[in-house]
């Protein structure tokens, strides 16, 4: 198997199942199949529907194949736990319908920690009990998820949340099995943490199953890392341009995967406020031909 490019909801500003803001889900699909993608993650789950029949039918009418989706909630939270197993659980049910294979962890963003994105020097660390907590949570939904469902799980970092800079991914990995946790890699993620993707990718490759596409701009990044600005309202401010036109040096990526092997999906998440005036088709197209333009096909 080739290596293959999917979209993301977040590329169309879907963020949260219940957004009002939210564009249709169909028309998601449809427009994302438009853009020449053959592949779409979920979304948070509860936006496209879960009667699997209902779905599969939108999929095979847009030829599109569902590639998995993410729990983007607050396990950094003991007290929200019983809302992040309903949305993993939810999530691992309707990735298992639709033959789905990747299940994304991402602890949600913190009050805590939102302020210091960009910041690792100046970020509130845990105390080594409410880590060991922190870390056996996620541990828990990816058993869950690899063991009972049959998944693929990774971790992806997320500006803004407990599980954002490179020393707490590595603590991470080093602390919970490759067998039941993988590495969901963002590139622009990495990026706003103010950590180099490329040097990741090349030490961690081979646990690498499945890798998000962002670009993120230098200028915007700099300004909200200084400003102190909220994770959304740095979407707003465009701190996610399209492929290519940022610091990550995509031709790079491209040639780590294809030195270890990799094969399967990659998807571009372009993560974008619903309430500007903007076209997620028109970026869409643009990454899809940046992509082809450097080799992926």
């Amino acid at each position: 198997m080739a290596i293959t490019i999917g979209n993301a909801p977040c590329s169309w500003g879907v963020e949260f199942a219940d957004d009002p803001r939210n564009p249709p889900w169909r028309r998601v699909l449809k427009e994302c199949a438009e853009a020449g993608y053959k592949g779409i993650e979920l979304g948070p789950v509860g936006f496209m529907p879960e009667d699997p029949a209902v779905l599969a039918e939108a999929l095979a009418d847009e030829g599109l194949e569902l590639i998995g989706g993410v729990v983007f909630r607050a396990f950094h939270d003991p007290d929200a736990w019983g809302d992040v197993m309903d949305g993993a659980v939810r999530t691992c049910k309707a990735l298992k319908a639709h033959g789905a294979k990747h299940l994304v962890l991402i602890d949600s963003i913190s009050p805590r920690r939102a302020p210091t994105a960009g910041r690792p020097d100046e970020a509130e660390q845990m105390d080594q009990a409410e880590w060991e907590a922190f870390r056996d949570r996620l541990a828990t939904v990816a058993k869950l998820g690899t063991e009972e469902y049959g998944l693929t799980v990774g971790i992806h970092a997320h500006a803004g949340g407990f599980m954002d800079f490179e020393p707490e991914l590595e603590r991470l990995l080093a602390e919970v099995d490759e067998s039941i946790l993988k590495i969901c890699f963002d590139t622009g993620h990495q990026s706003y943490a103010g950590f180099d993707p490329v040097d990741f990718m090349r030490r961690h490759v081979n646990r690498i199953s499945y890798v998000h596409f962002k670009d993120i701009d230098p200028k915007v990044k700099a300004a909200a890392v200084r400003d102190r600005t909220g994770f959304y309202d740095a979407c707003g401010q465009g701190i996610f341009c399209n492929l290519g036109e940022g610091d990550v040096d995509f031709p790079a990526v491209r040639q780590i995967l294809l030195d270890a092997g990799f094969a399967g999906w990659c998807t571009v998440e372009q993560d974008c406020d619903p309430t500007l005036d903007v076209s997620p088709i028109d970026d869409a197209r643009a990454n899809r031909a940046y992509l082809e333009s450097i080799g992926f096909k």
